[in-house]
């Protein structure tokens, strides 16, 4: 048998975590392998708060929209819109997007391979042996093996990696999503503007989550997602773009996923594993976002994989969830709290949409995810908030 090569790190799923945290180890000096499988994209509305862009430096070119509201529509098509007051939210195309962040990761220094992981093993000296598939130039399924003094799962909700390294990983709660690749209208569409994103809250369209729509300059985003086993998600893209007046746009690609509902309770196997992205779960209850988190928690994962490679020191892979929950957990559970409560039925839905004709409510919402972080600068209109929350949760407030 020929002596196989040993990494610094494997990084498995090339994703924004996976590709993060692969540039991250090569610029550090580390040997690393990014395994992605090819021809996957990720069913995503595209939207990335200025926070990210500067924080991973975005380049302008990668933006196919900037958006500078959003309407919130509720189940009797009220309609409620939050200005962004200076500021705008990028929109990226996940199929472009993803693949500049591999291939950042390719120039500094990882090397790309397209491939599925399949196991674990451990060879005579206890490290990692991760054995994949891929297909050769003759279109061959063919398998391979390589050795990795560390390894970062970053292959999505239903993580391969996960669950068999990490104890717990299979009990993951996820919603699953769908949306559906469209050619923008003409400017002028009574239901669409391509300044705006529009999420909606109808039971009809999601029985537990919401739908949108989002733009992308030339294409946008109409999609939905529920945990809901059964419920048609195809259906309800459809009746969405009928009740748009967009059934008759172009339809470019179509794309499902799960998507996680909450972070897992470990992230590591306390030797040489580490997840990132969707394999952990770090996805925002309630808004469904995760590219940020994505990258963030990448981030996190390399720079434990890093500690550990430096020191040999196995827990400093904890430090990858620590950091994260101790950043992003209060966020994390104050929306999962809203979906649980806010997407029951359409009598919530309806006064959950009335709240966000709240100018404080516009103004911390705004705050809070453009930062990504909670706002503690305003105490007074946190105190007005949260009396108007209960207003709306004893039914004290009308929903109009």
């Amino acid at each position: 048998m020929p002596k196989l090569k040993t990494w610094d790190a494997v990084v498995v799923g090339g994703g924004p975590s996976g590709a993060t945290a692969a540039t991250d180890l090569a610029k550090s000096g580390h040997k690393v392998l990014l395994l992605d499988r090819a021809g996957r994209i990720k069913p995503c509305g595209g939207a990335i708060p200025p926070r990210l862009i500067a924080e991973f430096e975005i380049p302008d070119e990668l933006l196919v929209a900037r958006i500078s509201s959003a309407r919130m529509v509720s189940p009797s098509n009220r309609q409620v819109d939050m200005p962004i007051d200076g500021g705008f939210v990028g929109m990226v195309d996940r199929e472009v997007f993803d693949e500049w962040l591999r291939d950042r990761a390719a120039q500094a220094g990882a090397e790309r391979r397209t491939g599925t992981f399949r196991k674990l093993t451990r060879d005579t000296d206890g490290v990692a042996v991760l054995h994949y598939e891929f297909r050769d130039a003759q279109g061959t399924t063919r398998e391979a093996s390589v050795r990795a003094r560390a390894v970062i799962g970053a292959d999505g909700a239903i993580s391969t990696v996960a669950r068999e390294c990490i104890p717990g990983a299979e009990n993951i709660r996820y919603v699953f999503a769908y949306h559906e690749i469209v050619r923008s209208p003409q400017a002028g569409h009574a239901s669409y503007d391509g300044t705006r994103c529009d999420v909606v809250y109808r039971g009809d369209l999601s029985p537990d989550f919401y739908s949108w729509v989002f733009p992308h300059g030339q294409t946008m985003s109409i999609g939905t997602g529920s945990a809901h086993k059964g419920f048609s998600l195809r259906g309800s893209v459809g009746e969405l773009r009928r009740s748009l007046g967009l059934d008759e746009a172009s339809t470019i690609r179509r794309e499902g996923a799960p998507i996680p509902l909450s972070p897992l309770a470990k992230w590591d196997n306390g030797r040489d594993v580490v997840l990132a992205g969707d394999a952990a779960g770090v996805v925002a209850p309630a808004s469904g976002e995760g590219i940020y988190y994505a990258m963030a928690g990448g981030r996190f994962a390399a720079d434990a994989v890093h500690s550990l490679l430096q020191t040999g020191d196995a827990r400093a892979l904890a430090s990858a969830r620590k950091r994260f929950m101790r950043m992003h957990g209060g966020v994390f559970w104050i929306l999962g709290l809203m979906q649980r409560y806010w997407y029951t039925n359409d009598n919530r839905r309806e006064r959950f949409v009335a709240i966000c004709r709240d100018c404080d409510v516009q103004q911390l919402t705004w705050d809070a995810y453009m930062n990504k972080a909670l706002v503690k600068a305003r105490p007074l209109s946190h105190v007005r908030i949260f009396f108007k929350n209960i207003a709306h949760l004893t039914g004290l407030a009308r929903a109009t």
